[in-house]
C-alpha cells in the first residue's frame, strides 16, 4: 500500500566523521521500500515502520527541500539511500528523488546515492550536472546471480540491470562504485560469489568497491528472515541459529579468508576499498547556482 504524508524536516545531519560514505547529510524522501530484499535492516524495531510493505511517501518533501538548502550553513554532501531505495518503483509516478536532484544541481550540493535500481538512469542529465561539484552513485549488489538475487531481493532490478546501468553512469564521469553488503551467511559467502560480482563491475567500469562481509539482525528483522529462510532455503535457518544465536552482527563463514580473497582482487582490478572524501564546501549563499 502507498501512504502520502507530510515530513517535517527533509536533511538531519550526519554525526561526524562519517567514515563510510563522507556524509554532511542524509535524507530520505520514502519510508518503506518496494524492493523487499528480505534481510532488510529497516524492518528492526528502532526505525518505527510498523508495515515494511507499505511505502510512506513524504509528498511535502521538495517544499521542504526548497527552505532547507539555502539555510545550510555549509555544502557538505547530502546521502539518500539508508533507509529505503530513492529509487523504489513508486519513484516512477512521484519522481520526487529526481525533483530533489534538481534542487541540490541548483545550489550545488554534492550527492552520494546508494540504489538497487536502474531508475536512476531517468535522472543522468541532472546527476552530469550535479557532477560539476560531485556526484557518486553506488550500487548495492550481493549476488551476481540474477536467479539467487530475484529470491533474496525479489522486488529489485537484477544485478545485471544494475551492471548495465553502473556502465552508463560511468560512461558519463559520475563517480560509479559498488556496496557489497551485506553478504549472507551460507547463501552469499562464497569466492565464487565475490569474485564474479568485483569481475561485473570492473567490466562496468565502477572505481571503488565498499564492502561488509556478513550481516546483521535484530528483533522484527531476524523474525521475517527466518521465515524466508524456511520458505526459500530449507534448513539454513538453523544453521544460523547454531552459530550466531541471537547475536546482533553475523560474519561470512570463512571471514578472514574471504577478506583476503576480496582484497587481492581489488588490487588485481584496480578497485578502491574506500570513496574519496568531499571536503565540504562554504556557505550556500555566496555563490550564484548552476541555473538561472
Amino acid at each position: 500500500m502507498i501512504k502520502e504524508i507530510q515530513a517535517r524536516v527533509m536533511l538531519s545531519h550526519v554525526r561526524q566523521p562519517d567514515t563510510w560514505f563522507g556524509l554532511k547529510y542524509n535524507m530520505n524522501i520514502y519510508r518503506g521500500c518496494q524492493h523487499q530484499c528480505i534481510y532488510c535492516d529497516s524492518r528492526s524495531e528502532c526505525y518505527q515502520i510498523e508495515n515494511f510493505s507499505d511505502v510512506l511517501v513524504k509528498v511535502n518533501a521538495i517544499d521542504l527541500l526548497k527552505r532547507e538548502l539555502p539555510s545550510k550553513r555549509v555544502r557538505g554532501m547530502i546521502g539518500t539511500g539508508s533507509m529505503s531505495d530513492p529509487y523504489t518503483p513508486v519513484e516512477k509516478t512521484y519522481n520526487l528523488t529526481g525533483q530533489a536532484l534538481e534542487l541540490f544541481a541548483l545550489y550545488r550540493f554534492p550527492v552520494h546515492i546508494i540504489t538497487k535500481s536502474d531508475l536512476v538512469l531517468k535522472d543522468l542529465d541532472t546527476l552530469v550536472a550535479i557532477n560539476q561539484t560531485r556526484a557518486n552513485v553506488t550500487f548495492t549488489v550481493t549476488a551476481a546471480d540474477d536467479d539467487l538475487a530475484a529470491k533474496v531481493e525479489p522486488g529489485a532490478p537484477r544485478p545485471s540491470a544494475r551492471f548495465e546501468a553502473m556502465a552508463k553512469l560511468a560512461a558519463h564521469g559520475i563517480h560509479t562504485g559498488v556496496t557489497l553488503m551485506p553478504i549472507l551467511p551460507f547463501i552469499e559467502d562464497s569466492k565464487e560469489n565475490i569474485g564474479e560480482i568485483l569481475r561485473q563491475a570492473s567490466d562496468s567500469g565502477v572505481t571503488y568497491v565498499i564492502a561488509s562481509l556478513g550481516m546483521t539482525l535484530r528483533d522484527r528483522q531476524r523474525a521475517y528472515y527466518y521465515d524466508k529462510l524456511d520458505r526459500l532455503f530449507p534448513g539454513v535457518r538453523d544453521r544460523y541459529r547454531a552459530r550466531y544465536g541471537d547475536r546482533y552482527s553475523c560474519p561470512a563463514n570463512e571471514v578472514g579468508e574471504l577478506w583476503e580473497h576480496f582484497h587481492a582482487l581489488c588490487e588485481a582490478y584496480k578497485l578502491s576499498t574506500r570513496i574519496d572524501s568531499y571536503q565540504p564546501g562554504g556557505p550556500v549563499f555566496d555563490q550564484l547556482p548552476l541555473f538561472e
